[in-house]
C-alpha cells in the first residue's frame, strides 16, 4: 500500500529518491517488531520480500535485473537476511548481559572452543516442516556455534 502511494506521489524513479522514501517510509514498518512476530512460514517471507521486490523492480536503472542483483547494485539486503542479523544481535546483547535472557537461551563451557549456545529443540518445527522456510529456523551462526566477535559486522553486506 505505501509503494503504491510512493509511486503514485513521487515523477522520480531515481534509486536516491526512491530508496530514500522506502527506507523512511515502508522499511520501517515492514520490520517493527520483527523478532517478537518473526514470520516462520513462507507464505509470510515471501510476502515480505515481494514488497521489496516490487519496489526495486520499478526503479529506471534496475528494470529487468535479477532481483538478487537489484539488491546489490542498490546496497540493500533481504528482509530474511536483516532479520537474521537482528537475532545474532539479540543473542549477543544477552550474552553480554546488556539485555535480560528473555528468550532462555543456555550457555556451555567449553576449554577449548569457549562459551557455546546450546541449541534448543523445539516440537513446532518437526509439526510444520512442510510449510516452515529453513530461513526462518534462524541464523547459521557458525559451525562451532559461536557469536562473531563484532555482530553489528553481520549486517555489513
Amino acid at each position: 500500500m505505501m509503494v503504491g502511494w510512493i509511486f503514485s506521489a513521487f515523477r522520480s524513479r531515481s534509486a536516491e529518491v526512491i530508496l530514500t522514501l522506502y527506507k523512511s517510509i515502508v522499511r520501517p514498518i515492514l520490520e517493527y517488531c520483527c523478532l517478537v512476530w518473526s514470520p516462520k512460514e513462507i507464505r509470510d517471507i515471501q510476502a515480505l520480500e515481494a514488497v521489496q521486490r516490487t519496489l526495486t523492480s520499478k526503479i529506471h536503472s534496475m528494470a529487468g535485473l535479477n532481483y538478487w542483483y537489484r539488491l546489490e547494485r542498490l546496497g540493500l539486503m533481504s528482509f530474511s537476511r536483516r532479520r537474521d542479523g537482528y537475532c545474532v544481535i539479540h543473542v549477543w546483547k544477552i550474552y553480554q548481559k546488556v539485555i535480560p535472557n528473555d528468550v532462555g537461551l543456555v550457555w556451555s563451557e567449553n576449554e577449548r572452543l569457549g562459551d557455546q549456545l546450546v541449541s534448543p529443540r523445539f516440537r513446532y518445527w518437526a509439526d510444520r516442516a512442510s510449510s516452515v522456510s529453513p530461513l526462518a529456523i534462524g541464523p547459521q551462526l557458525s559451525r562451532t556455534n559461536s557469536l562473531p566477535r563484532y555482530p553489528y559486522s553481520a549486517l555489513i553486506p
